[in-house]
């Protein structure tokens, strides 16, 4: 399979620097690359980030948390409202490579029942799954 990769390459880092986002389009799909920390200080980083800027329709959103330590039920309140979001416009969120410690988090709350984790990008890419 050939993936079309559009770079739209837009960075952003919270003031503190604990979370450090990046996104780029595959195929329509955005696809955010996270590093750092997710907590109650970055919240508004990480949903800016998130959300497209008048981007495909249906929103199609993959999450790369390959890169973050740490999140807190700020990141998770910031999931599921994303994925109410592009859900009522017909658009998914995957999260993709999350560590053993968020990933845990996140079967914790049971947003793992909502939003499919994957244990890589590419597989989160795959539109049949």
């Amino acid at each position: 399979m050939a993936v079309e990769e559009t770079v739209a390459h837009t960075e952003r880092t919270d003031r503190s620097g604990r979370l450090h986002a990046e996104h780029r389009e595959v195929e329509g799909i955005r696809v955010v690359t996270l590093r750092g920390e997710i907590d109650h200080d970055v919240q508004d980083v990480l949903s800016e980030a998130l959300l497209t800027e008048g981007g495909a329709v249906p929103p199609r959103i993959v999450a790369d948390l390959a890169g973050v330590t740490f999140m807190d039920s700020s990141g998770i309140n910031v999931f599921v409202a994303t994925h109410q979001q592009v859900g009522s416009a017909d658009g998914w969120v995957r999260i993709a490579g999350a560590q053993p410690s968020v990933l845990r988090v996140l079967q914790l709350v049971g947003v793992d029942t909502l939003i499919t984790c994957h244990p890589t990008t590419e597989q989160a890419l795959r539109p049949d799954l």
